[in-house]
Parts: structure tokens; sequence; C-alpha cells
């Protein structure tokens, strides 16, 4: 007979012990230093007395990984507790590729509190796994003299990855008919499927998308990428994303990590993508490419975010500076990218009668007329159409925004100093280095 080590016992022991005595505290202290209740408290929470209580509240809620609330908050059926490292890997993505993974918990808000203590680890596994992997150690370390009580109790806690024997579905749930033989016009040919939400695997992606948005080495990254540097983190973006909100006002009816999402739940885009190539013509007509620039929807949404960020007075911290740049470099990339289209148009089409645009926005979106318009070229290297341009971004920019908000010349002068970055630096570079080369070959 192999006896449990002493260290084990005593380590889990003092984990179980903190768990009470933290949870106890924390309602002593809101007693006043004469109420009873605070005797009451500490008979509630000591060890034997404690577990005696959850044993019996246990059997209120189920550890679950595929959940059924979350496809109709008043279905009633069975909620599945599948451990994904024991799952079969079906070659498809799913829940049998995550190797570490949160296990959800349904039932009864009030008897999570049993949950929480099952989550508690020691040498880095919980209580709950102790008990399903060396079941004596737990028992001695709840140090009671009636050890097959204390056998009923871990038995009671073991139940809550068990679920209920009969598994059943409900008429709130879905169902799907699925063709197994060769014969659709045959019911015995079909399978009755009735799909769980896979809530472990949910809250694993949740956790990796947040990672991606907010996490430090994003931040860092973005930041790279706006001063143009090196960075040895990957950036990663999640075009179309959606938010589907589960429980409303209360997320904790759906589930206990559901709770931890706030309701939260991501979609990913799964929409092919809609080409709709058309020729495209020189931007004859406006007095000004941002007229144009300016009813891209892209754009439009930018600058609404950024107006609606700014006019809720954000505290002056890196944190509002950070949001305001990330919404200023997103502007500033919308507009590169849709001028871009216009610099790959054969060169001089500027010059032509119909074309309306200030002599700097044919500077900077048709640079190679240069290399056949004498007058043209003298203008363009004398280089104030690029000033200029920058000028024209801030007061863009400004009158966008400045509907609602009273902007001065230390916000238009922010604008064009960002604007002014090394890749507009690096662009007019370029542009520079072509037209040398056909003065050369002319």
């Amino acid at each position: 007979m192999v006896h449990p080590n002493a260290d084990d016992i005593d380590g889990l022991h003092k984990v179980m012990v903190d768990f009470l005595t933290t949870r106890r505290d924390a309602k002593i202290e809101k007693l006043k230093p004469d109420d009873p209740k605070r005797d009451e408290l500490r008979e509630q929470y000591e060890l034997q007395a404690w577990l005696a209580d959850a044993a019996r509240r246990v059997g209120q809620i189920q550890a679950a990984t595929h959940t059924l609330k979350a496809i109709h908050p008043d279905a009633r059926g069975t909620n599945l507790y599948c451990r994904p490292t024991t799952s079969p890997d079906s070659g498809l993505v799913g829940s049998s590729l995550l190797k570490e993974y949160a296990t959800d918990v349904i039932g009864n808000a009030a008897a999570l509190d049993v949950n929480k203590f099952l989550t508690q680890e020691y040498q880095g596994k919980t209580l709950l796994a102790w008990m399903q992997q060396d079941e004596d150690v737990v028992i001695a370390a709840f140090q009671t003299d009636d050890p097959d009580t204390a056998r009923q109790w871990v038995q009671a806690f073991l139940g809550v990855v068990h679920g209920p024997g009969q598994k059943a579905s409900h008429t709130l749930a879905k169902q799907v008919y699925w063709l197994v033989g060769d014969d659709p016009c045959e019911n015995e040919q079909f399978h009755l499927l009735a799909p769980l939400y896979p809530s472990s695997l949910v809250h694993h992606v949740y956790l990796t998308i947040q990672e991606h948005r907010y996490g430090e080495a994003t931040k860092a990254a973005r930041e790279a990428r706006r001063n143009n540097a090196l960075s040895e983190h990957i950036l990663h973006e999640y075009p179309g994303l959606a938010i589907q909100q589960l429980g409303g006002t209360k997320p904790q009816n759906i589930g206990h990590l559901n709770q931890e999402r706030k309701g939260v739940n991501y979609l990913l885009a799964s929409c092919p993508p809609v080409w709709r190539a058309q020729e495209l013509k020189p931007p004859f007509g406006p007095k000004s490419i941002f007229s144009r620039f300016g009813r891209n929807e892209e754009v439009q949404k930018f600058v609404g975010k950024l107006r609606k960020f700014l006019e809720s007075n954000p505290s002056p911290n890196q944190s509002t500076r950070d949001r305001r740049d990330d919404l200023l470099f997103c502007i500033i990339n919308e507009l590169r990218q849709f001028t871009a289209q216009y610099r790959l148009l054969s060169p001089g089409w500027s010059a032509d009668a119909r074309c309306r645009l200030a002599e700097s926005e044919q500077c900077w979106l048709d640079p190679q007329r240069a290399a056949l318009d004498a007058d043209f070229a003298e203008t363009w290297q004398r280089m104030a159409w690029k000033d200029e341009i920058e000028r024209r971004f801030g007061n863009w920019l400004n009158a966008q925004l400045g509907r609602t908000l009273p902007l001065d010349d230390i916000a238009h002068a922010y604008w064009v100093d960002f604007f002014d970055d090394e890749e507009w630096r690096r662009q007019i570079k370029s542009d520079q280095r072509k037209l040398e080369k056909e003065a050369e070959n002319g």
C-alpha cells in the first residue's frame, strides 16, 4: 500500500484553508465588531463544516465543455463535459485541438463558490484534478476523523464532471437530421444530431483574439508599424469581426465562462470577398481628391470613431493618445491606399483640361508627368506641393471633426506632423529616383 505523500497532504490542506479563510475574512470585514454573525461565519468556514455543505450543494452545478444555454437560454437539456485532450482528432478545427482549456460551469450561481474551490491549484493541478488522480491524498488533506464521509465528499465533488446519467435534448435546442446512409427517403437512414455550444473552444478563441487586439505585444507592433520600424511581434488583424452578446444583463445565466467574457462571443467573418473590378478613370471633376476620399465608407467609419472618441473628453493619458493615434493611422492608411490607384494611371493624365485638381494634388497623384512636362517638372522639384498636401490633409480632417469639436491650430499641426511620416517621405524619394532615371534614359 502506497501512503500519501506528507508534503502533498500539507500543501493541499493549506490551499483549502487559505481559500476558505480569504472568503471568510472578506465577509467578516463587512460586519460590525460586535455582530454575532462573526462567530457564525467562523463556524461556517471551518474546513469540515464547509466541505459537508459544499458536497451537498455541488449537485446544483455541472462542469461542461459543451453547453446548451448558449444556443437557447430556456433550453433544459444535457450539457456535456468532454475533455478535449481525450477527443479523437478529426483533422478539423475543433475542441480536440485544445491542449489547455477552461471548463465552463452551468447551474445555480449560488453554488459557484464550490467550483472556485475545486479550481484552486496546488503544484499546477486543480483540486478537482487531484481528486480524479489521487483520491487518498485529498481525503487525507481534509483532516477528518471520518474517512468514509470524506470519501463521500470526494465522490460528490467528482460528480460535477459526470453530469446526468440520462442525456436528453430539448424542444428549444437545435436539432439536425444527418444522412448516414444512401437513401434519403428512409427515416432510418438519418441520425438526429443535437449540436451543443463549444464553450471551452469559444473561450479559448476569445482570449486569443483579445491578446491579438489589445495585448502589449500588439501595442508594440503597432507602434513599430507607425514608425516604419522592424518588430519581432506578428500583428494580427480580424477584418469583419462581429460580436454576439449572450445573456443580456445576466451573462452568468448562460454559464461561468460567458460571465467572464461579460457576454461577449466573437464571430469571425466567413463571407467570401466580393470583387468589383472596374476600369479606373482619372479623377476628373472634383477640385480636391479629399472630397472624393471622404465619401469612402471605411473612411467615414474611422473618422466617426475618432470624432466620437474625442467628443467623450477622454483622460489625457497614454492610453488616450494610443487610441487617437491608432484611429489616425487607420485614416491615413486608407488615404494612401485610395490615392495609390491614381498613381498607377498613365503619366500625364492630370494635364487633361478636365482635371480640376489643385496643382499640389496633381504633383502628388501624377508624379511621372514631370518626365513629360518641363514646367510641371520644375514645380514638382521645388517640393512646395509636399507641404501643401500635408496642410490640405490637416484642413480636411479638422473640417470632418470640427462639426462638433472646437479644433484649433494645435490639432491641425498634430495631424500634419502625423501625416509626414517615414512612409510618406519614402514615397517621395521613390518618385524622385524614378524621375532621375527617366531623365538619364531620356
